[in-house]
């Protein structure tokens, strides 16, 4: 089946079958945008594994979507769950009481923070920030920088545990 007449299939296919699955991830999801990614993620996802064969059973992607809803809410509670650490050190290092810290005080900590973070070697730089902003897991992080899962976990760990040794050594 030549690439063209694909291409054409599966826009015939997601046609009969979009709004459908847009009304899942909506109910799945947490907002429309996240709906909106979710579905083409799920769709992408599908695509990759079966785009070589005909039909798809618009249930692979349902499931797909269900499990992709599922990432993206345990991915939204780790992150609010760091923020919420973030600030609560904050409020610990840049000043105890949050109320007289001023946001030079807070500026100075995020200041320290990068050139931390640029004194780490690229290949820690890397893995640090896939893992805290990225949100990815060891084995995703692995995948994208094409090392081993463990290297990946053994780079953070360094990672972090060159960054408390620099910060320690700074005046605060």
């Amino acid at each position: 089946m030549s690439l063209i007449k694909k291409d054409t299939m599966w826009k015939e296919w997601f046609a009969q079958h979009g709004p459908r699955l847009l009304l899942f991830a909506r109910q799945q999801a947490r907002n429309d945008y996240d709906a909106e990614d979710i579905l083409q993620e799920a769709f992408v996802r599908i695509w990759r594994l079966y785009g070589h064969t005909g039909e798809i059973a618009p249930g692979l992607v349902f499931q797909a979507i269900r499990r992709l809803s599922i990432d993206y809410a345990r991915r939204d509670i780790r992150r609010q769950h760091r923020e919420k650490k973030a600030d609560e050190a904050d409020r610990i290092e840049c000043g105890s009481v949050q109320w007289f810290e001023s946001s030079l005080e807070k500026k100075e900590c995020h200041i320290q923070l990068e050139e931390a973070i640029r004194q780490l070697s690229s290949k820690h730089q890397e893995v640090l920030m896939l893992k805290i902003w990225g949100e990815l897991t060891f084995e995703e992080i692995g995948k994208t920088l094409e090392i081993p899962l463990h290297t990946a976990a053994s780079r953070y760990r360094h990672a972090l545990t060159y960054l408390k040794s620099i910060l320690s050594r700074q005046p605060k």
